[in-house]
C-alpha cells in the first residue's frame, strides 16, 4: 500500500476520494506561467511531477521567486480565502503534471461535509505555516549580515 504525502496525505482516505473525485490532471510546460498575482483564485493544483516556482512582483524588477512547490505539495491557497485573489504568482520550473480542482466546487463540498473541510482547512493552514517558515529563512538569507550585498541593494 503506497503511503500519501502532502496535503492529500493529510486526510483520511474517504476525505481523501471525495476530493479527488472533483481533480482533473493539468499539465504545464517548463516556463509557462500558471497563475498570477492579483488575478482571481478559482483554482488549485496538487503537483503529481515536476516542479513551480512562487514569485512576488516587486515594482521596478522581475518578479522575485522565494520557493518551489514539488511533487505531492499544493499550489495555490488563496481560492480559500476572500476575496479569492492570488497574492503571489507561479510559473512551471519544469514541465508540470498536478491535479486541478476547482475552487468553488471544493469549497461546496467543504460546506456539505463539515469534516471534510475542517481536515482540509486544517491542512492547508499546515502549509501556510511551512510556506511561511520557508519564506523566512529564504529572506534571512537575502538581507541578513552575510547576504550578498549586491542582492539586498537591488531589491530595495
Amino acid at each position: 500500500m503506497q503511503t500519501m504525502t502532502g496535503l492529500l496525505g493529510e486526510l483520511m482516505p474517504e476525505q481523501r476520494e471525495r476530493l479527488r473525485s472533483l481533480g482533473s490532471e493539468a499539465y504545464f510546460d517548463a516556463g509557462e506561467r500558471i497563475f498570477e498575482e492579483g488575478d482571481r483564485a478559482d483554482r488549485f493544483w496538487i503537483l503529481h511531477t515536476g516542479s513551480a516556482t512562487l514569485d512576488m512582483h516587486v515594482p521596478g524588477h522581475r518578479n522575485v521567486v522565494f520557493d518551489h512547490v514539488r511533487h505531492g505539495e499544493l499550489l495555490g491557497w488563496s481560492w480559500l480565502f476572500k476575496p479569492y485573489t492570488w497574492t503571489l504568482g507561479s510559473q512551471a520550473d519544469s514541465p508540470v503534471r498536478a491535479l486541478q480542482f476547482d475552487a468553488l466546487s471544493v469549497r461546496v463540498l467543504c460546506e456539505e461535509d463539515t469534516e471534510l473541510g475542517l481536515a482540509l482547512n486544517h491542512a492547508v493552514a499546515a502549509v501556510i505555516a511551512e510556506r511561511l517558515q520557508r519564506s523566512r529563512a529564504r529572506l534571512i538569507d537575502m538581507f541578513g549580515p552575510y547576504a550578498p550585498k549586491d542582492i539586498a541593494a537591488g531589491l530595495l
